[in-house]
Protein backbone atom coordinates (compact mmCIF):
# COMPACT_ATOMS: atom_id res chain seq x y z
CA UNK A 1 0.00 0.00 0.00
CA UNK A 2 1.19 3.57 -0.62
CA UNK A 3 2.90 5.33 2.22
CA UNK A 4 1.26 8.32 3.84
CA UNK A 5 3.72 11.03 4.95
CA UNK A 6 0.91 13.31 6.13
CA UNK A 7 -0.44 13.79 9.64
CA UNK A 8 -3.82 15.32 10.45
CA UNK A 9 -2.21 18.60 11.50
CA UNK A 10 -0.31 18.71 8.23
CA UNK A 11 -3.59 18.19 6.37
CA UNK A 12 -5.03 21.24 8.13
CA UNK A 13 -1.94 23.37 7.62
CA UNK A 14 -1.87 22.46 3.94
CA UNK A 15 -4.88 24.67 3.18
CA UNK A 16 -2.98 27.75 4.37
CA UNK A 17 -2.75 30.27 2.81
CA UNK A 18 -4.29 29.34 -0.53
CA UNK A 19 -7.84 28.59 0.65
CA UNK A 20 -8.38 31.77 2.77
CA UNK A 21 -6.79 33.89 0.05
CA UNK A 22 -8.96 32.41 -2.68
CA UNK A 23 -12.14 32.66 -0.56
CA UNK A 24 -11.52 36.34 0.21
CA UNK A 25 -10.86 37.21 -3.44
CA UNK A 26 -13.83 35.15 -4.66
CA UNK A 27 -16.22 36.81 -2.20
CA UNK A 28 -14.98 40.28 -3.17
CA UNK A 29 -15.41 39.49 -6.85
CA UNK A 30 -18.80 37.79 -6.74
CA UNK A 31 -20.36 40.56 -4.63
CA UNK A 32 -18.85 43.44 -6.59
CA UNK A 33 -21.90 43.47 -8.87
CA UNK A 34 -25.24 41.74 -9.19
CA UNK A 35 -26.12 38.42 -10.84
CA UNK A 36 -25.03 38.41 -14.48
CA UNK A 37 -27.57 38.01 -17.26
CA UNK A 38 -28.31 35.68 -18.79
CA UNK A 39 -26.64 32.74 -16.99
CA UNK A 40 -27.14 33.73 -13.36
CA UNK A 41 -30.49 35.46 -13.85
CA UNK A 42 -31.91 32.39 -15.62
CA UNK A 43 -30.79 30.04 -12.83
CA UNK A 44 -32.30 32.34 -10.22
CA UNK A 45 -35.50 32.65 -12.27
CA UNK A 46 -35.97 28.86 -12.25
CA UNK A 47 -35.24 28.60 -8.53
CA UNK A 48 -37.60 31.50 -7.79
CA UNK A 49 -40.46 30.06 -9.84
CA UNK A 50 -40.05 26.65 -8.21
CA UNK A 51 -40.12 28.39 -4.82
CA UNK A 52 -42.97 30.76 -5.58
CA UNK A 53 -45.21 28.27 -7.36
CA UNK A 54 -44.36 25.23 -5.26
CA UNK A 55 -42.90 23.24 -8.18
CA UNK A 56 -40.53 21.17 -6.06
CA UNK A 57 -40.32 18.22 -8.46
CA UNK A 58 -40.26 19.82 -11.91
CA UNK A 59 -38.17 22.96 -12.51
CA UNK A 60 -40.15 25.72 -14.26
CA UNK A 61 -39.26 28.91 -16.08
CA UNK A 62 -41.78 31.47 -17.26
CA UNK A 63 -44.66 29.12 -16.53
CA UNK A 64 -43.26 26.16 -18.49
CA UNK A 65 -41.37 23.03 -17.35
CA UNK A 66 -37.62 23.55 -17.68
CA UNK A 67 -35.99 20.39 -19.00
CA UNK A 68 -32.52 21.81 -19.66
CA UNK A 69 -31.12 21.02 -16.20
CA UNK A 70 -31.60 18.64 -13.30
CA UNK A 71 -32.82 20.15 -10.02
CA UNK A 72 -30.02 19.74 -7.44
CA UNK A 73 -28.67 23.30 -7.68
CA UNK A 74 -32.21 24.69 -7.47
CA UNK A 75 -32.89 22.57 -4.39
CA UNK A 76 -29.70 23.80 -2.71
CA UNK A 77 -30.63 27.42 -3.45
CA UNK A 78 -34.11 26.91 -2.04
CA UNK A 79 -32.69 25.22 1.05
CA UNK A 80 -30.81 28.45 1.80
CA UNK A 81 -33.92 30.49 1.09
CA UNK A 82 -35.86 28.36 3.56
CA UNK A 83 -33.28 29.18 6.23
CA UNK A 84 -32.43 32.80 5.37
CA UNK A 85 -35.27 34.08 3.19
CA UNK A 86 -35.32 34.72 -0.56
CA UNK A 87 -32.23 36.68 -1.63
CA UNK A 88 -29.38 36.60 -4.13
CA UNK A 89 -26.70 36.45 -1.40
CA UNK A 90 -27.05 32.75 -0.58
CA UNK A 91 -26.76 31.54 -4.23
CA UNK A 92 -23.52 33.48 -4.61
CA UNK A 93 -22.13 32.16 -1.33
CA UNK A 94 -22.99 28.68 -2.60
CA UNK A 95 -20.82 29.19 -5.68
CA UNK A 96 -17.90 30.27 -3.49
CA UNK A 97 -18.37 27.17 -1.32
CA UNK A 98 -18.39 24.95 -4.41
CA UNK A 99 -15.21 26.56 -5.71
CA UNK A 100 -13.44 26.21 -2.37
CA UNK A 101 -14.48 22.55 -2.19
CA UNK A 102 -12.86 22.00 -5.60
CA UNK A 103 -9.55 23.33 -4.30
CA UNK A 104 -9.66 21.05 -1.25
CA UNK A 105 -10.59 18.04 -3.38
CA UNK A 106 -7.79 18.60 -5.89
CA UNK A 107 -5.35 18.88 -2.98
CA UNK A 108 -6.62 15.57 -1.59
CA UNK A 109 -6.32 13.99 -5.04
CA UNK A 110 -2.72 15.15 -5.27
CA UNK A 111 -1.95 13.58 -1.88
CA UNK A 112 -3.53 10.28 -2.87
CA UNK A 113 -1.99 10.11 -6.35
CA UNK A 114 1.47 11.43 -5.43
CA UNK A 115 2.04 10.08 -1.90
CA UNK A 116 5.81 10.54 -2.16
CA UNK A 117 5.59 14.15 -3.36
CA UNK A 118 4.16 16.30 -0.51
CA UNK A 119 4.80 19.44 -2.61
CA UNK A 120 2.01 18.37 -4.97
CA UNK A 121 -0.72 18.80 -2.36
CA UNK A 122 0.10 22.51 -2.22
CA UNK A 123 1.03 23.10 -5.86
CA UNK A 124 -2.15 21.65 -7.43
CA UNK A 125 -4.65 23.96 -5.62
CA UNK A 126 -2.40 26.98 -6.24
CA UNK A 127 -2.58 26.18 -9.95
CA UNK A 128 -6.31 25.54 -9.99
CA UNK A 129 -7.19 28.76 -8.16
CA UNK A 130 -5.17 30.83 -10.66
CA UNK A 131 -7.03 29.80 -13.84
CA UNK A 132 -8.52 33.13 -14.87
CA UNK A 133 -11.39 31.87 -17.03
CA UNK A 134 -12.50 29.33 -14.43
CA UNK A 135 -12.42 32.01 -11.73
CA UNK A 136 -14.55 34.43 -13.76
CA UNK A 137 -17.04 31.75 -14.77
CA UNK A 138 -17.20 30.67 -11.15
CA UNK A 139 -18.80 34.06 -10.45
CA UNK A 140 -21.86 32.84 -12.37
CA UNK A 141 -24.68 31.11 -10.52
CA UNK A 142 -24.43 28.06 -12.74
CA UNK A 143 -24.28 24.28 -12.60
CA UNK A 144 -20.77 23.60 -13.86
CA UNK A 145 -18.88 24.60 -10.70
CA UNK A 146 -21.06 22.20 -8.70
CA UNK A 147 -20.59 19.56 -11.41
CA UNK A 148 -16.81 19.99 -11.19
CA UNK A 149 -17.01 19.48 -7.42
CA UNK A 150 -18.90 16.19 -7.78
CA UNK A 151 -16.49 15.08 -10.53
CA UNK A 152 -13.45 15.60 -8.31
CA UNK A 153 -15.22 13.95 -5.37
CA UNK A 154 -16.15 10.90 -7.46
CA UNK A 155 -12.62 10.50 -8.81
CA UNK A 156 -11.20 10.89 -5.31
CA UNK A 157 -13.24 7.84 -4.34
CA UNK A 158 -11.41 5.79 -6.99
CA UNK A 159 -7.93 6.64 -5.73
CA UNK A 160 -6.10 4.48 -3.17
CA UNK A 161 -5.65 5.47 0.47
CA UNK A 162 -2.72 4.42 2.60
CA UNK A 163 -4.99 2.14 4.64
CA UNK A 164 -7.11 0.86 1.76
CA UNK A 165 -6.39 0.34 -1.92
CA UNK A 166 -9.90 -0.63 -3.05
CA UNK A 167 -12.09 2.31 -4.10
CA UNK A 168 -15.00 3.45 -1.95
CA UNK A 169 -17.63 2.24 -4.37
CA UNK A 170 -20.67 3.42 -2.41
CA UNK A 171 -19.31 6.95 -2.14
CA UNK A 172 -18.32 6.84 -5.80
CA UNK A 173 -21.88 5.94 -6.78
CA UNK A 174 -23.35 8.65 -4.55
CA UNK A 175 -21.06 11.32 -6.01
CA UNK A 176 -21.94 10.21 -9.53
CA UNK A 177 -25.61 10.38 -8.60
CA UNK A 178 -25.29 13.90 -7.22
CA UNK A 179 -23.45 14.90 -10.41
CA UNK A 180 -26.24 13.43 -12.50
CA UNK A 181 -28.77 15.38 -10.44
CA UNK A 182 -26.71 18.52 -11.10
CA UNK A 183 -26.46 18.43 -14.89
CA UNK A 184 -27.77 15.11 -16.13
CA UNK A 185 -25.97 12.32 -18.04
CA UNK A 186 -23.03 14.55 -19.02
CA UNK A 187 -21.65 13.75 -15.54
CA UNK A 188 -20.74 10.28 -16.79
CA UNK A 189 -18.52 11.75 -19.49
CA UNK A 190 -16.35 13.42 -16.85
CA UNK A 191 -15.78 10.29 -14.71
CA UNK A 192 -16.14 7.25 -16.95
CA UNK A 193 -12.71 7.23 -18.59
CA UNK A 194 -10.58 7.15 -15.40
CA UNK A 195 -12.73 4.22 -14.32
CA UNK A 196 -12.65 2.39 -17.67
CA UNK A 197 -8.86 2.86 -17.90
CA UNK A 198 -8.31 2.07 -14.23
CA UNK A 199 -5.81 -0.78 -14.77
CA UNK A 200 -3.51 1.68 -16.58
CA UNK A 201 -2.99 3.83 -13.49
CA UNK A 202 -4.30 1.89 -10.47
CA UNK A 203 -2.39 -1.22 -9.34
CA UNK A 204 -5.39 -2.57 -7.42
CA UNK A 205 -7.55 -2.31 -10.55
CA UNK A 206 -4.97 -4.26 -12.54
CA UNK A 207 -4.86 -7.00 -9.93
CA UNK A 208 -8.65 -7.19 -9.34
CA UNK A 209 -10.19 -6.40 -12.71
CA UNK A 210 -13.42 -8.29 -12.09
CA UNK A 211 -14.12 -6.47 -8.82
CA UNK A 212 -13.02 -3.11 -10.30
CA UNK A 213 -15.42 -3.29 -13.23
CA UNK A 214 -18.17 -5.26 -11.52
CA UNK A 215 -18.45 -2.99 -8.50
CA UNK A 216 -17.86 0.05 -10.69
CA UNK A 217 -20.89 -0.88 -12.79
CA UNK A 218 -22.96 -1.29 -9.63
CA UNK A 219 -21.80 2.13 -8.42
CA UNK A 220 -22.73 3.74 -11.73
CA UNK A 221 -26.11 2.02 -11.57
CA UNK A 222 -26.59 3.49 -8.10
CA UNK A 223 -25.88 6.95 -9.53
CA UNK A 224 -28.30 6.31 -12.39
CA UNK A 225 -30.94 5.13 -9.93
CA UNK A 226 -30.60 8.39 -8.02
CA UNK A 227 -31.24 10.33 -11.22
CA UNK A 228 -34.19 8.13 -12.20
CA UNK A 229 -35.69 8.46 -8.73
CA UNK A 230 -36.23 12.10 -9.62
CA UNK A 231 -36.58 11.92 -13.41
CA UNK A 232 -39.33 9.30 -13.63
CA UNK A 233 -41.87 11.04 -11.39
CA UNK A 234 -40.81 14.43 -12.78
CA UNK A 235 -41.32 13.19 -16.35
CA UNK A 236 -44.82 11.95 -15.66
CA UNK A 237 -45.66 15.10 -13.71
CA UNK A 238 -44.31 17.53 -16.33
CA UNK A 239 -46.27 16.24 -19.31
CA UNK A 240 -45.43 14.59 -22.64
CA UNK A 241 -43.38 17.43 -24.15
CA UNK A 242 -41.29 17.80 -21.01
CA UNK A 243 -40.82 14.03 -20.81
CA UNK A 244 -39.56 13.82 -24.39
CA UNK A 245 -37.03 16.60 -23.88
CA UNK A 246 -35.94 15.32 -20.49
CA UNK A 247 -35.26 11.74 -21.59
CA UNK A 248 -34.09 12.22 -25.15
CA UNK A 249 -33.86 15.58 -26.92
CA UNK A 250 -31.97 17.53 -24.26
CA UNK A 251 -28.97 15.14 -24.13
CA UNK A 252 -29.02 13.91 -27.73
CA UNK A 253 -29.40 17.45 -29.03
CA UNK A 254 -25.97 18.34 -27.72
CA UNK A 255 -24.45 15.47 -29.66
CA UNK A 256 -26.29 15.87 -32.97
CA UNK A 257 -26.83 19.34 -34.48
CA UNK A 258 -30.18 18.69 -36.04
CA UNK A 259 -31.75 17.77 -32.68
CA UNK A 260 -30.72 21.04 -31.06
CA UNK A 261 -34.14 22.68 -31.12
CA UNK A 262 -34.29 24.02 -27.56
CA UNK A 263 -33.40 27.58 -26.62
CA UNK A 264 -30.37 26.47 -24.65
CA UNK A 265 -29.01 24.48 -27.59
CA UNK A 266 -29.17 27.11 -30.29
CA UNK A 267 -25.83 28.31 -31.68
CA UNK A 268 -23.82 25.82 -29.59
CA UNK A 269 -22.44 23.86 -32.57
CA UNK A 270 -18.69 24.43 -32.99
CA UNK A 271 -15.91 22.76 -35.03
CA UNK A 272 -13.96 19.83 -33.63
CA UNK A 273 -10.90 22.00 -32.87
CA UNK A 274 -12.89 24.53 -30.81
CA UNK A 275 -11.49 23.53 -27.41
CA UNK A 276 -7.95 23.20 -28.71
CA UNK A 277 -8.15 26.71 -30.15
CA UNK A 278 -9.35 28.17 -26.86
CA UNK A 279 -7.08 26.10 -24.62
CA UNK A 280 -4.53 28.94 -24.11
CA UNK A 281 -7.33 31.16 -22.85
CA UNK A 282 -8.69 28.48 -20.54
CA UNK A 283 -5.22 27.79 -19.11
CA UNK A 284 -4.13 31.42 -18.68
CA UNK A 285 -1.88 32.49 -16.96
CA UNK A 286 -0.05 29.15 -17.11
CA UNK A 287 -0.29 29.11 -20.90
CA UNK A 288 2.21 31.98 -20.81
CA UNK A 289 4.67 30.17 -18.52
CA UNK A 290 7.50 28.56 -20.59
CA UNK A 291 8.60 26.28 -17.75
CA UNK A 292 5.21 24.60 -17.61
CA UNK A 293 5.20 23.78 -21.34
CA UNK A 294 8.76 22.46 -21.14
CA UNK A 295 7.84 20.28 -18.18
CA UNK A 296 4.77 18.77 -19.87
CA UNK A 297 6.59 18.26 -23.18
CA UNK A 298 9.50 16.62 -21.35
CA UNK A 299 7.46 13.87 -19.71
CA UNK A 300 8.77 10.42 -20.61
CA UNK A 301 7.80 6.87 -19.80
CA UNK A 302 7.62 5.30 -17.35
CA UNK A 303 5.17 7.75 -15.81
CA UNK A 304 4.16 7.51 -12.19
CA UNK A 305 0.58 6.53 -11.41
CA UNK A 306 -0.65 10.07 -10.71
CA UNK A 307 0.43 11.32 -14.12
CA UNK A 308 -1.09 8.23 -15.77
CA UNK A 309 -4.34 8.97 -13.94
CA UNK A 310 -4.38 12.56 -15.24
CA UNK A 311 -3.74 11.45 -18.82
CA UNK A 312 -6.36 8.68 -18.63
CA UNK A 313 -8.83 11.31 -17.49
CA UNK A 314 -7.95 14.26 -19.70
CA UNK A 315 -7.10 12.88 -23.12
CA UNK A 316 -10.20 10.74 -23.82
CA UNK A 317 -12.53 13.26 -22.16
CA UNK A 318 -11.26 16.14 -24.32
CA UNK A 319 -11.54 13.99 -27.44
CA UNK A 320 -15.12 13.07 -26.52
CA UNK A 321 -16.03 16.70 -25.76
CA UNK A 322 -14.50 17.76 -29.07
CA UNK A 323 -16.49 15.17 -31.02
CA UNK A 324 -19.78 16.42 -29.53
CA UNK A 325 -21.17 19.16 -31.77
CA UNK A 326 -22.62 21.31 -28.96
CA UNK A 327 -19.74 23.14 -27.28
CA UNK A 328 -19.29 25.88 -24.73
CA UNK A 329 -16.06 27.03 -23.10
CA UNK A 330 -17.36 26.06 -19.68
CA UNK A 331 -18.13 22.42 -20.56
CA UNK A 332 -14.53 21.25 -19.76
CA UNK A 333 -14.39 23.08 -16.41
CA UNK A 334 -14.45 19.80 -14.43
CA UNK A 335 -11.23 18.78 -16.22
CA UNK A 336 -9.26 21.82 -15.05
CA UNK A 337 -8.55 20.01 -11.80
CA UNK A 338 -6.94 17.22 -13.82
CA UNK A 339 -4.95 19.76 -15.82
CA UNK A 340 -3.66 21.26 -12.58
CA UNK A 341 -2.58 17.79 -11.43
CA UNK A 342 -0.85 17.11 -14.74
CA UNK A 343 0.99 20.44 -14.80
CA UNK A 344 2.04 20.26 -11.15
CA UNK A 345 3.19 16.66 -11.60
CA UNK A 346 5.20 17.59 -14.69
CA UNK A 347 6.88 20.46 -12.80
CA UNK A 348 7.70 18.08 -9.93
CA UNK A 349 9.32 15.61 -12.34
CA UNK A 350 11.27 18.44 -13.99
CA UNK A 351 12.58 19.62 -10.62
CA UNK A 352 13.72 16.11 -9.80
CA UNK A 353 15.22 14.98 -13.09
CA UNK A 354 16.40 18.25 -14.67
CA UNK A 355 16.93 20.78 -11.87
CA UNK A 356 19.03 23.03 -14.11
CA UNK A 357 15.89 23.64 -16.21
CA UNK A 358 13.51 23.74 -13.26
CA UNK A 359 15.23 26.86 -11.92
CA UNK A 360 16.45 28.44 -15.17
CA UNK A 361 15.44 32.10 -15.16
CA UNK A 362 14.83 32.23 -18.89
CA UNK A 363 12.06 29.67 -18.50
CA UNK A 364 10.38 31.62 -15.71
CA UNK A 365 7.43 33.99 -15.60
CA UNK A 366 9.17 36.95 -17.25
CA UNK A 367 6.96 36.83 -20.43
CA UNK A 368 3.90 37.27 -18.24
CA UNK A 369 5.69 39.95 -16.23
CA UNK A 370 6.50 41.90 -19.37
CA UNK A 371 2.93 41.45 -20.56
CA UNK A 372 1.63 42.87 -17.29
CA UNK A 373 3.90 45.92 -17.60
CA UNK A 374 2.82 46.51 -21.22
CA UNK A 375 -0.84 46.25 -20.18
CA UNK A 376 -0.16 48.69 -17.34
CA UNK A 377 1.38 51.14 -19.83
CA UNK A 378 -1.66 50.81 -22.11
CA UNK A 379 -4.00 51.58 -19.20
CA UNK A 380 -1.86 54.57 -18.21
CA UNK A 381 -2.01 56.20 -21.67
CA UNK A 382 -5.69 55.35 -22.23
CA UNK A 383 -7.00 58.70 -20.86
CA UNK A 384 -4.61 60.57 -23.19
CA UNK A 385 -5.81 58.57 -26.21
CA UNK A 386 -9.45 59.20 -25.34
CA UNK A 387 -8.91 62.91 -24.65
CA UNK A 388 -6.99 63.33 -27.92
CA UNK A 389 -9.72 61.65 -29.98
CA UNK A 390 -7.30 58.87 -30.93
CA UNK A 391 -9.39 56.12 -29.38
CA UNK A 392 -13.12 55.87 -28.86
CA UNK A 393 -15.47 53.13 -27.87
CA UNK A 394 -17.86 52.14 -25.15
CA UNK A 395 -15.24 50.44 -22.98
CA UNK A 396 -12.44 52.95 -23.60
CA UNK A 397 -14.59 55.96 -22.71
CA UNK A 398 -15.91 54.26 -19.56
CA UNK A 399 -12.51 52.95 -18.43
CA UNK A 400 -10.51 56.15 -18.95
CA UNK A 401 -11.38 57.73 -15.55
CA UNK A 402 -10.18 54.61 -13.71
CA UNK A 403 -7.47 53.16 -15.93
CA UNK A 404 -4.48 54.84 -14.30
CA UNK A 405 -5.36 53.46 -10.88
CA UNK A 406 -5.47 49.96 -12.34
CA UNK A 407 -2.26 50.54 -14.28
CA UNK A 408 -0.47 50.71 -10.92
CA UNK A 409 -1.93 47.31 -9.97
CA UNK A 410 -0.75 45.62 -13.16
CA UNK A 411 2.63 47.35 -12.96
CA UNK A 412 3.14 45.85 -9.50
CA UNK A 413 1.94 42.43 -10.67
CA UNK A 414 4.30 42.60 -13.65
CA UNK A 415 7.18 43.44 -11.33
CA UNK A 416 6.24 40.52 -9.07
CA UNK A 417 6.45 38.14 -12.02
CA UNK A 418 9.87 39.46 -13.01
CA UNK A 419 11.32 38.34 -9.69
CA UNK A 420 13.46 35.22 -9.66
CA UNK A 421 14.08 32.57 -7.07
CA UNK A 422 12.03 30.13 -5.06
CA UNK A 423 8.25 30.46 -4.92
CA UNK A 424 7.82 31.07 -8.65
CA UNK A 425 4.61 29.04 -8.88
CA UNK A 426 3.07 30.79 -5.90
CA UNK A 427 3.98 34.24 -7.25
CA UNK A 428 2.36 33.34 -10.57
CA UNK A 429 -0.79 32.08 -8.88
CA UNK A 430 -1.11 35.17 -6.66
CA UNK A 431 -0.51 37.49 -9.62
CA UNK A 432 -3.09 35.64 -11.69
CA UNK A 433 -5.67 35.74 -8.90
CA UNK A 434 -5.18 39.43 -8.10
CA UNK A 435 -5.05 40.30 -11.81
CA UNK A 436 -8.39 38.67 -12.55
CA UNK A 437 -9.91 40.38 -9.48
CA UNK A 438 -8.66 43.72 -10.83
CA UNK A 439 -10.19 43.03 -14.25
CA UNK A 440 -13.51 42.08 -12.65
CA UNK A 441 -13.44 45.29 -10.59
CA UNK A 442 -12.69 47.35 -13.69
CA UNK A 443 -15.63 45.68 -15.43
CA UNK A 444 -17.86 46.56 -12.48
CA UNK A 445 -16.84 50.22 -12.61
CA UNK A 446 -17.19 50.55 -16.38
CA UNK A 447 -19.47 48.07 -18.15
CA UNK A 448 -21.67 46.61 -15.43
CA UNK A 449 -24.38 49.32 -15.85
CA UNK A 450 -25.02 47.83 -19.30
CA UNK A 451 -25.76 44.45 -17.70
CA UNK A 452 -27.70 45.62 -14.66
CA UNK A 453 -31.35 44.84 -15.37
CA UNK A 454 -32.75 46.14 -12.08
CA UNK A 455 -34.54 49.21 -13.52
CA UNK A 456 -36.54 47.13 -15.99
CA UNK A 457 -37.06 44.24 -13.56
CA UNK A 458 -38.39 46.53 -10.81
CA UNK A 459 -40.77 48.26 -13.21
CA UNK A 460 -42.09 44.92 -14.44
CA UNK A 461 -42.35 43.69 -10.85
CA UNK A 462 -44.58 46.64 -9.95
CA UNK A 463 -46.71 45.97 -13.04
CA UNK A 464 -47.00 42.30 -12.11
CA UNK A 465 -48.14 43.24 -8.60
CA UNK A 466 -50.80 45.44 -10.19
CA UNK A 467 -51.99 42.44 -12.30
CA UNK A 468 -50.91 44.04 -15.57
CA UNK A 469 -50.01 41.60 -18.34
CA UNK A 470 -46.44 41.70 -19.68
CA UNK A 471 -45.09 40.56 -23.05
CA UNK A 472 -41.60 40.29 -24.54
CA UNK A 473 -40.96 40.76 -28.25
CA UNK A 474 -38.82 37.69 -29.04
CA UNK A 475 -37.35 34.96 -26.84
CA UNK A 476 -37.53 35.63 -23.12
CA UNK A 477 -34.78 34.02 -21.02
CA UNK A 478 -36.14 34.67 -17.54
CA UNK A 479 -33.87 37.65 -16.92
CA UNK A 480 -36.48 39.73 -15.07
CA UNK A 481 -38.31 37.11 -13.04
CA UNK A 482 -36.14 36.83 -9.94
CA UNK A 483 -35.10 40.48 -9.52
CA UNK A 484 -38.67 41.65 -10.20
CA UNK A 485 -40.15 38.79 -8.12
CA UNK A 486 -42.61 38.18 -10.93
CA UNK A 487 -45.41 35.75 -10.10
CA UNK A 488 -46.88 35.29 -13.59
CA UNK A 489 -45.37 34.33 -16.96
CA UNK A 490 -44.26 36.91 -19.51
CA UNK A 491 -45.90 36.24 -22.87
CA UNK A 492 -43.43 35.76 -25.73
CA UNK A 493 -44.32 37.37 -29.07
CA UNK A 494 -42.44 35.12 -31.49
CA UNK A 495 -42.21 34.59 -35.23
CA UNK A 496 -41.19 36.69 -38.23
CA UNK A 497 -41.83 40.48 -38.18
CA UNK A 498 -45.29 40.13 -39.73
CA UNK A 499 -46.35 37.48 -37.23
CA UNK A 500 -44.86 39.48 -34.36
CA UNK A 501 -46.75 42.63 -35.39
CA UNK A 502 -50.03 40.74 -35.45
CA UNK A 503 -49.27 39.15 -32.07
CA UNK A 504 -48.45 42.61 -30.70
CA UNK A 505 -51.78 44.04 -31.92
CA UNK A 506 -53.66 41.08 -30.46
CA UNK A 507 -51.89 41.46 -27.11
CA UNK A 508 -52.66 45.21 -26.95
CA UNK A 509 -56.36 44.60 -27.66
CA UNK A 510 -56.55 41.82 -25.05
CA UNK A 511 -54.55 43.78 -22.44
CA UNK A 512 -55.01 47.54 -22.90
CA UNK A 513 -53.09 48.22 -19.69
CA UNK A 514 -50.35 45.70 -20.50
CA UNK A 515 -46.63 46.30 -21.06
CA UNK A 516 -44.33 45.10 -23.84
CA UNK A 517 -40.53 44.83 -23.56
CA UNK A 518 -38.58 45.31 -26.78
CA UNK A 519 -34.84 45.01 -27.38
CA UNK A 520 -33.54 47.48 -29.99
CA UNK A 521 -30.16 48.53 -31.31
CA UNK A 522 -30.84 52.19 -30.53
CA UNK A 523 -33.96 53.86 -29.08
CA UNK A 524 -35.60 56.35 -31.44
CA UNK A 525 -37.47 59.58 -30.72
CA UNK A 526 -40.77 57.74 -30.27
CA UNK A 527 -39.26 55.48 -27.63
CA UNK A 528 -37.90 58.48 -25.74
CA UNK A 529 -41.33 60.13 -25.89
CA UNK A 530 -43.92 57.38 -25.40
CA UNK A 531 -42.14 54.51 -23.66
CA UNK A 532 -42.15 54.02 -19.91
CA UNK A 533 -38.47 53.15 -19.56
CA UNK A 534 -35.33 52.92 -21.70
CA UNK A 535 -32.15 51.30 -20.41
CA UNK A 536 -28.96 49.88 -21.92
CA UNK A 537 -28.38 46.14 -22.14
CA UNK A 538 -25.06 44.87 -23.47
CA UNK A 539 -24.60 46.47 -26.91
CA UNK A 540 -28.32 47.24 -27.32
CA UNK A 541 -31.19 48.80 -25.39
CA UNK A 542 -34.32 47.60 -23.63
CA UNK A 543 -37.49 49.63 -24.07
CA UNK A 544 -40.61 49.06 -21.93
CA UNK A 545 -43.73 50.23 -23.75
CA UNK A 546 -47.38 50.58 -22.84
CA UNK A 547 -48.84 47.92 -25.12
CA UNK A 548 -51.41 50.29 -26.65
CA UNK A 549 -48.82 52.98 -27.42
CA UNK A 550 -46.52 50.54 -29.23
CA UNK A 551 -49.45 49.00 -31.10
CA UNK A 552 -50.59 52.45 -32.25
CA UNK A 553 -47.11 53.35 -33.50
CA UNK A 554 -46.78 50.03 -35.37
CA UNK A 555 -50.20 50.65 -36.96
CA UNK A 556 -49.20 54.16 -38.05
CA UNK A 557 -51.30 56.00 -35.46
CA UNK A 558 -50.26 58.63 -32.93
CA UNK A 559 -50.41 57.31 -29.36
CA UNK A 560 -51.88 59.38 -26.53
CA UNK A 561 -49.41 61.55 -24.69
CA UNK A 562 -47.92 59.70 -21.70
CA UNK A 563 -48.83 60.80 -18.20
CA UNK A 564 -45.15 60.77 -17.17
CA UNK A 565 -41.95 61.33 -19.12
CA UNK A 566 -39.88 58.33 -20.17
CA UNK A 567 -37.30 57.21 -17.65
CA UNK A 568 -33.97 56.88 -19.43
CA UNK A 569 -30.91 55.23 -17.90
CA UNK A 570 -27.73 55.89 -19.93
CA UNK A 571 -24.89 53.40 -19.62
CA UNK A 572 -22.77 55.85 -17.62
CA UNK A 573 -25.58 57.00 -15.32
CA UNK A 574 -25.52 55.23 -11.95
CA UNK A 575 -28.29 57.29 -10.39
CA UNK A 576 -30.83 54.51 -10.85
CA UNK A 577 -28.97 52.50 -8.20
CA UNK A 578 -30.73 54.66 -5.60
CA UNK A 579 -34.14 53.83 -7.01
CA UNK A 580 -36.32 51.42 -4.97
Amino acid sequence: MPSNPYSRSEHLRAVWPWLPLWAAVALLAIFSHGPMPLYSTRTLAVAWEMWNQGHWLVPHINGQPYSEKAPLLFWLIQGGWFAFGVNDVWPRVLEVLFGGAQLVLVSLLARRLFPDRPWMAKAAPWMLLAFGYAFLFGLQIMYDVLLAMWTLAALLCLTPKSQRSEPRWLLFGLCVGFGLLTKGPVMLLHVVFPWLLGPLWNDWAGQHRARWYGRGVLALLLGGAMLLAWALPAGFSGGEAYRQRLFFTQTAGRVVDKLAEGKDLQNHAEPIWFYLLWLPVMLFPFSGWPRMWLAVAGLRRPLESGLRFALCWLLPTFVALSLISGKQLYYPLPELGGIALLMAGAIAVLRERRPHLAYNGWLGTWPLGMGGIVFAAALFVLPLLVAGDHLHGEWADAAAPYSRYFSVVFLLLGGLLLLRGRGELRRLAVAGLIGVLALNTLFTLTLWPRYDLRPTAHLLGAADQANRAIAFLGNYEGQFHFEGRLTRPIEELLGNPVVQDQALQDFARAHPDGLIVVRVDQPDANALRYALLVQPFRSSWLVVWPAVSLADLRAGHTPPEPAQPTRVYPADDWRYRTQP
